[in-house]
């Protein structure tokens, strides 16, 4: 039987995509040459693949029991085939699109840029803002590498933790609850302010007084922890938030850190990848050196540099892990 082994990527790409645009677009070809590769597909299989159901497409039955499969097939295609490549960071000209939280980048993304650019002088660094939902443009190639307080749940999007940051509360210096220790009355009775890209008055922090019979006031959501820690600066407003990744900032500006007078989870830190990228050795560079950039920001600070009045805790840390969904 004479099978097109290249029905195996447009396969690959349909099953990814759900749409024939768009398996298309990331095969770079044109719809109609995707649309024959798909009844090329349907004639050698003898099954619909995709079929369409109101406006867009879903996959067959048994086009997702073979989704797996055939991505495992592709992967193992190009790894047998760039198997003997060694990549060459001095040559290397390509373009990376990193989508990190406003803080994550504010704390560590001038040192991940001078790692990339002395290692490969050739590769290109686009560091861009975090929008409202993280997976759309993993799943296209439009992002590289994205930052995430929660594993995703997607199965074709990998992740790795990389550390967990506890949370901390910031005030200006001389504000009233930095006179004497800071009870649980005090924290809640104060007037806060949320970190929220979506503008939510309300987090977890929330729930927490909740169950303790206790209610705070949040008075405003700042899209951004500098706009956030800037306003904490010039008000009395209070702002909780991770220690690691706002460390630096609250040190510029001099802002007094307290340990809440609430036991808190830690927030985990997640870089996420889109599986397609596994064995791409140009992306694999670039995710360990994210991770040894990203992972310096929760080595335990010396005690001259310990910002806090009380540390009882100690800075979460986890070696890199990767891990499907």
């Amino acid at each position: 039987m004479q099978l097109d082994l290249n029905l195996l990527t447009a396969l690959d790409a349909l099953l990814e995509e759900g749409s024939v645009a768009g398996a298309a677009e990331r095969l770079h070809v044109t719809s109609p040459a995707m649309s024959r590769s798909l009844g090329r597909i349907r004639k050698a299989t003898g099954d619909q693949i995709l079929v369409r159901t109101g406006r867009s497409m879903v996959p067959t039955t048994r086009a997702l029991a073979m989704r797996a499969e055939v991505h495992a097939l592709v992967q193992q295609a190009h790894q047998l085939l760039s198997a003997q490549q060694e990549l060459d960071l001095a040559a290397l000209d390509r373009v990376f699109t990193v989508r990190w939280h406003d803080a994550l980048t504010a704390a560590c993304g001038t040192a991940l840029t001078s790692a990339v650019h002395h290692q490969a002088p050739g590769v290109r660094l686009r560091l861009s803002a975090e929008p409202g939902r993280d997976d759309a443009e993993l799943r296209r190639g439009e992002v590289d590498l994205e930052s995430s307080s929660s594993a995703p749940t997607l199965p074709h999007i990998r992740h790795r933790l990389v550390g967990s940051d506890r949370l901390v509360v910031a005030v200006r210096p001389g504000h009233p609850l930095t006179a004497g220790p800071l009870s649980l009355k005090r924290y809640a009775a104060a007037e806060h302010l949320t970190v929220s890209r979506r503008g939510n008055l309300r987090d977890p922090i929330d729930d927490a007084l909740t169950t303790r019979g206790l209610e705070r006031r949040v008075v405003a959501a700042g899209p951004t922890a500098a706009f956030a820690l800037q306003l904490a600066l010039d008000t009395d407003l209070v702002v909780t938030l991770p220690d690691a990744v706002t460390r630096t900032a609250r040190e510029q500006l001099g802002l007094a850190t307290m340990p809440p007078p609430l036991p808190l989870p830690d927030v985990p830190l997640y870089l996420l990848w889109h599986q397609r990228y596994d064995n791409d050795r140009a992306h694999t560079w670039l995710r360990e050196l994210a991770t040894d950039t990203v992972q310096a920001l929760f080595t335990p600070p010396t005690a001259s540099q310990q910002p806090l009045t009380n540390r009882t805790g100690k800075d979460g840390y986890a070696r890199g892990k990767d891990c499907g969904s």
